[in-house]
């Protein structure tokens, strides 16, 4: 699978934008962290999304202000990692830590 990379508030905004015409997937991954390894290799392994959906990967820890602004914009507490559902600008859905698993978000799409 493909990741769209968010390395800034611009590449944030785009995303948000996006969501207006489909799905958005944002995965908040930390890279110091096992337990956020694991979730993400998880995510990949199990990603069973439609095409339309738009998979986002943040590097938490070198984009700081990123997470930020998705938390206060989506008004969604921060979490690593975190797996959040974007459509039409608000979070339908997200999971963190071991409840992380892209087959849950089906349902919400």
């Amino acid at each position: 699978m493909y990741w769209n990379a968010l390395e800034s508030l611009e590449d944030w905004t785009a995303a948000l934008k996006a969501s207006h015409d489909g799905p958005v997937v944002v995965f908040k991954h930390s890279t110091r962290c096992s337990i956020s390894r694991m979730a993400l290799k998880l995510t990949q392994q199990r990603w069973e999304l439609p095409a339309d959906v738009k998979p986002f990967l943040l590097d938490l820890l070198n984009y700081r202000e990123v997470s930020d602004a998705i938390a206060m914009n989506l008004e969604a507490e921060h979490q690593s990692p975190q797996l959040i559902l974007i459509r039409n600008g608000k979070a339908v859905q997200h999971a963190s830590h071991s409840n992380i698993d892209p087959v849950d978000l089906l349902p919400y799409l």
